[in-house]
């Protein structure tokens, strides 16, 4: 299992593949080799669609499932060689609403942390729209205070966006990055290194606990917020597409349904 895993990870390497889906796709294969038991060169489709019934049965998201499906196809037809397409359809996705936070609410998480730094992150994320990994990735020679934009590169999908920066963080960001050369990180933790992911969202989910606020956020709410909120302002969906660097249209358009004023307008008859 484990030669079959670090050849599937030297191609994964070749083919450009982020470190964040090389990381899942070699869990969701080292998971369904685990299930083959032996044989792991020969495509056994019957045996794949066990292991992914398997998964569900264990309740793994349609999400979850469609990635080992994703890693198992790259496996037998990049590493393997295999010639004999597998004819598995993906899951059907739930089709669940983003959680939006009210400006009010972002407001409030905001306000909550005493520490500046971690008061920042919030704010930045939110009014740029940006996902925790481009938060703390983010170096100084990427901010154009200027301009008002920030340069987020190499994204998800190894895509380079400009998104916009507030204005009101514009002095706040001056003065955290006083002094620091255009490769430092704007947010550095407390030993110097790169900030964590997860020290990000704790930073959130402790805002969010004592603002008060009962929603099932994330940190990536933040970004959801930022969508529904532009659309609410009357900014064309294209345009918002661009700063959240979506690929299609309809991944930007679900914040429609969020931020629907007619519906908003209606009454209930009770």
């Amino acid at each position: 299992m484990q030669k079959e895993l670090q050849k599937t990870e030297r191609e994964l390497k070749i083919k450009n593949y982020s470190p964040k889906t090389i990381k899942s796709y070699l869990y969701g294969l080292r998971e369904y080799f685990s299930f083959k038991g032996n044989n792991l060169v020969k495509l056994d489709q019957e045996n794949i669609r066990s292991f992914l019934l398997h998964c569900e049965q264990k309740y793994v998201s349609p999400q979850s499932r469609n990635l080992f499906l994703n890693a198992i196809k790259f496996y037998y037809r990049n590493v393997a060689k295999e010639q004999q397409k597998i004819n598995i359809q993906s899951a059907k996705k739930q089709k669940s609403l983003p959680v939006i936070l009210s400006r009010n609410e972002i407001n409030k998480i905001i306000a909550s942390p005493k520490n500046p730094k971690h008061k920042l992150i919030l704010s930045l994320a939110y009014g740029a729209g940006l996902r925790v990994s481009e938060v703390v990735a983010l170096k100084v020679k990427d901010l154009d205070l200027e301009e008002l934009t920030v340069h987020i590169k190499q994204a998800k999908g190894q895509k380079d966006r400009i998104s916009v920066i507030p204005k009101s963080l514009i002095n706040i960001l001056k003065n955290l990055i006083a002094g620091k050369a255009g490769n430092d990180l704007v947010f550095e933790s407390e030993r110097g290194g790169k900030l964590t992911e997860r020290t990000a969202q704790k930073i959130f989910e402790k805002a969010l606990r004592d603002s008060g606020i009962k929603k099932e956020a994330t940190f990536h709410s933040l970004r959801h917020s930022f969508a529904t909120h532009l659309l609410e302002n009357g900014t064309d969906v294209r345009y918002v597409q661009e700063l959240l660097g979506h690929q299609n249209i309809r991944t930007t358009q679900r914040y429609t349904q969020v931020t629907n004023p007619r519906l908003k307008n209606i009454k209930s008859p009770l």
